[in-house]
């Protein structure tokens, strides 16, 4: 890799993250007032549309043509579509506002869980490195998100499903993110466009046969009126922009490190939190830290061509930050 892809990787990546941290505050709005599973396939109909647009547009009929991979796009598309937004936003919406923080912090675990997909499936063990600043990323979250309070994750209240919930649809996306490897000759768009298709449409069964059960009921013009701008947030950036974002990014660098940015979602709620009244205490600054830092160091120590543009001062500080990373967590541990 080059300092072109390498920035252009990172920034798409990031950018993907972020929009994802400001989906739960704007979902959370939403789901007072539709249910997810209605919600969830409403916005990737619309994206959906735009997406096909878009392909139609720039590579023509041929590019809809599926070579005889329908069945693996049907899965991904499954995963990302349904398991993922179903699941996510199900779990959010049944532990109510705590539900937002949940959602986004269990964003955190995709690098792992990737880590041990490829460890398990692909044979590909993790370097020492890799493992240890993705732990130092995610203690980083956790500061960010309990400010230190540990009780937090206490499975009280009847909060164990939600989470579990929320945990399969972070390892849906996980699995997709995946599958595009499998999908290097074919453009991003048209992954991305096809596996939203097909997986759209396995969601399209989903709430027909919720309706037809009498488990879920079809939204109301009033109701989809209610949630105009939440749907737009959530269809555009959410939605299209990040998606497209993702699977650029994650080509340019690869799964296993495209997805580090990963960790920035929860930072983006917390902002957005923090915006509403939110006081910010040593933990999250702290965290906050340990995050940017623990990525910043996987991305330089990784070596090779990526790393020759990088100027000497920031190597040195590469070289010793892991140093400064146990002083940090040593700072914040005292505290507790």
């Amino acid at each position: 890799m080059n300092k072109r892809t390498v920035l252009i990787g990172a920034v798409l990546c990031l950018i993907a993250s972020m929009s994802w941290g400001a989906m739960f505050p704007v979902a959370h709005e939403a789901l007072k007032h539709i249910d997810p599973f209605y919600f969830s396939f409403i916005r990737y109909f619309i994206v959906g549309i735009i997406l096909s647009v878009i392909l139609l547009v720039k590579e023509g009929r041929s590019a809809f043509r599926l070579e005889g991979r329908g069945l693996a796009l049907t899965f991904y598309g499954s995963m990302a579509f349904v398991v993922y937004n179903m699941c996510v936003f199900l779990g959010q919406q049944k532990m109510g506002t705590a539900g937002t923080i949940v959602a986004s912090i269990m964003e955190v675990l995709m690098p792992v869980i990737t880590i041990v997909l490829l460890w398990l499936f692909a044979r590909r063990k993790p370097n020492a490195t890799t493992l240890r600043n993705i732990a130092i990323a995610f203690v980083g979250a956790i500061f960010v998100i309990t400010r230190g309070d540990f009780g937090f994750f206490s499975m009280k209240g009847g909060q164990l499903f939600p989470l579990l919930l929320i945990f399969i649809g972070v390892t849906g996306w996980v699995v997709y993110s995946l599958g595009g490897s499998r999908f290097q000759a074919w453009s991003i768009l048209r992954y991305s466009t096809l596996t939203c298709l097909l997986g759209n449409g396995v969601a399209l069964l989903v709430v027909a046969s919720g309706t037809a059960a009498g488990w879920l009921s079809i939204p109301t013009l009033e109701t989809l009126s209610s949630i105009k701008y939440e749907m737009t947030f959530m269809s555009l950036l959410p939605g299209l922009v990040a998606l497209l974002s993702w699977n650029k990014g994650l080509k340019m660098l690869s799964s296993t490190h495209g997805i580090l940015f990963i960790n920035f979602v929860p930072i983006t709620t917390f902002v957005i939190l923090a915006f509403q009244g939110y006081s910010i205490n040593a933990f999250e600054i702290g965290g906050t830290l340990l995050i940017i830092a623990a990525l910043a160091h996987n991305t330089l120590i990784q070596g090779g061509a990526a790393n020759r543009w990088v100027p000497r001062t920031i190597r040195t500080y590469a070289r010793y930050s892991r140093l400064q990373l146990v002083k940090a967590m040593r700072m914040l541990t005292s505290k507790v």
